[in-house]
């Protein structure tokens, strides 16, 4: 196994994680097979409690995982499927290494950072390392590996010793240390950022090879990075460090990749999405959304613009205490070709939303509710159809006389942390001429991530059905509702699950796809084709945060142990 390890310096938010994305796509598409791990040094044992405000989305795997939005990335850019396990964190570290004390395991000794903490942290990676997360039995050539934070932070010590460590335990020729960090472009001043002088200088302090410090511009599209790395020979240099130019024959192919990223900066004619949520302040909240209807516009050959809707302004309240607000968040949602009201947790906000779906069916503007906003149409459909004024989710309202959205009979209302419906579940479709199971490829079923506490209610079920409501997708139980749509309404689907999580540039989510293609006037055509397409280009990407605090990024290879970067200058602060 070689490894790839790759960390931020002086901000963060530079882009590390595209970085490593990019750079396990570059190896990828020289024949090996790469695996991700993120490390995450905060003491949460995962990112399932921490609000979008703190850290972004949170992005849920097929094992039920709740991790950082950055495994997201090495999902979509790598096509694989990682594990709960990929995402280290200092709370899974230091939870391992307590059981194991309670347990006796240290045999009586006095446990300590250093060697235990540091022990279990190398441990955890060499074991993560060899699961395949590719669909093939046996483990991958590469694990790259992702620091998260910055260098100098308290909190990263004890992974920068142990990786420090395992670097010298597996070999310099098994061990590549790529650092991120930032070059500021002083336009006020004149000053340049990489040029051939600064390069020389970084070189001769950090004692790196000229070569291996790599300029990574500002970009249009962020698609465009791992191009900006391979035209810097990126790939070629850490192959050389890994020694494994023997196993390697071509060189890095990106033939569909690059025609798709230049047919994102080619397009023109737009489609305007209205996104209307809770946490819009902070669009990484709702990231894999994003890239879903990223895919899904540009396979409708459609140049996307989201419009921030926050919920709460759409609202009768807001109307009264701030008029330009509620005026302009209406202007925005009347101006949208499709609407999407997209998960989340809390009340503030839901009767915005809810006048969103209304305003969606009443007005016959495509609409795409996930999870909470699958419950939004149904307890605006239970108002507005059925006549049920007060019907509301027992999650806002406990003592509804109508609960047409109930707490799940297994879910915990006292601990909150992995406690939810989590990760892949089976959607069986029940209507076979539905716009739901033609977009799907008129499959029987659909296996498609989750995170919820709350359901439709079962018992409702048939009242909302008489009343036109269709449930197309129902869990094996056939009493938990998945899918649910409106068979007269141009595009008004709501979904449990979350499908933005399994969306891939070369193939979109099927939902979302059919959103954009019903904004666009695409939706029967698509229909007729089959659905969404199964194709999956072998080099798929998508985006992630990049260059937010600066008008510049470095990227330094070097080759080696951390205790020469980082304690004896041996290294590069780009």
């Amino acid at each position: 196994m070689k490894y790839v390890l790759v960390t931020g310096g002086v901000v963060s938010g530079l882009g590390k994680g595209v970085t490593a994305s990019s750079i396990g796509l570059i190896l990828k598409s020289c024949g090996l097979r790469v695996t991700s791990i993120k490390i995450d040094p905060y003491l949460n044992t995962d990112a399932g409690t921490m609000s979008p405000f703190e850290h972004g989305e949170v992005f849920v795997l097929d094992d039920g995982g709740e991790v950082d939005l950055d495994l997201g990335n090495y999902e979509r850019f790598l096509d694989i499927k990682l594990t709960r396990d990929n995402n280290i964190t200092t709370g899974k570290i230091y939870q391992s290494v307590l059981d194991k004390e309670r347990r006796g395991d240290y045999l009586g000794k006095t446990v300590q950072v250093v060697p235990h903490i540091t022990d279990a942290i190398q441990e955890w990676i060499e074991r993560v390392a060899v699961i395949p997360v590719d669909g093939e039995d046996s483990p991958a050539d590469v694990c790259v590996i992702e620091l998260g934070g910055t260098i100098g932070d308290i909190e990263s010590m004890p992974f920068i010793e142990a990786l420090g460590q395992f670097s010298y335990r597996v070999g310099a020729g098994n061990f590549c240390l790529i650092h991120v960090s930032l070059v500021p472009v002083l336009n006020v001043v004149g000053e340049q950022g990489l040029d051939d002088n600064v390069k020389e200088k970084l070189s001769r302090f950090c004692h790196v090879p000229v070569d291996s410090i790599i300029s990574l511009y500002d970009t249009s599209n962020i698609w465009r990075v791992p191009l900006i790395l391979r035209v810097s020979s990126v790939g070629a240099l850490i192959l050389m460090f890994l020694h494994k130019f023997s196993r390697v024959s071509r060189e890095p192919v990106f033939g569909e990749w690059t025609s798709r990223t230049e047919l994102c900066d080619r397009l023109h004619e737009p489609v305007r999405v209205a996104m209307v949520g809770k946490y819009t302040g902070l669009s990484d909240s709702y990231l894999s959304v994003l890239k879903a209807l990223l895919h899904s516009s540009v396979a409708c050959r459609r140049k996307l613009f989201v419009d921030w809707v926050p919920a709460s302004d759409l609202e009768n309240e807001t109307a009264k205490e701030n008029p330009e607000n509620y005026r302009n968040s209406w202007n925005l949602l009347k101006g949208a070709d499709a609407i999407v009201v997209p998960g989340g947790f809390g009340d503030r906000g839901v009767e915005g939303k809810i006048l969103a779906a209304k305003y969606a069916r009443e007005n016959r503007i495509p609409y795409l509710g996930i999870c909470l906003g699958m419950q939004i149409a149904v307890i605006e459909y239970a108002r507005s159809i059925l006549g049920l004024q007060d019907a509301n989710s027992t999650e806002f309202d406990p003592n509804t006389p109508n609960p047409c959205v109930i707490f799940m009979p297994e879910g915990s209302k006292t601990h909150m942390g992995g406690t939810m419906r989590l990760g892949s579940r089976r959607t069986y479709f029940q209507v076979k001429d539905s716009k739901s199971t033609k977009l799907f490829g008129n499959r029987s079923f659909v296996d498609e991530r989750h995170r919820h506490r709350y359901e439709v209610n079962p018992d409702m079920v048939q009242q909302f059905e008489d009343a036109g409501l269709s449930f197309t997708g129902k869990d094996e139980t056939g009493r938990r509702m998945e899918i649910v749509e409106l068979p007269n309404h141009p595009y008004f689907i709501g979904v449990q699950f979350h499908p933005e999580f399994k969306s891939r540039p070369g193939k979109p989510s099927a939902v979302f796809l059919g959103l954009i293609a019903a904004a666009c006037g695409q939706l029967d055509s698509l229909l007729k084709k089959g659905g969404a397409p199964t194709h999956v280009l072998s080099n798929g990407t998508s985006g992630e945060k990049l260059h937010r605090n600066g008008n510049g990024n470095g990227t330094t290879l070097a080759n080696g142990s951390l205790d020469g970067i980082y304690r004896n200058g041996n290294g590069v602060h780009v």
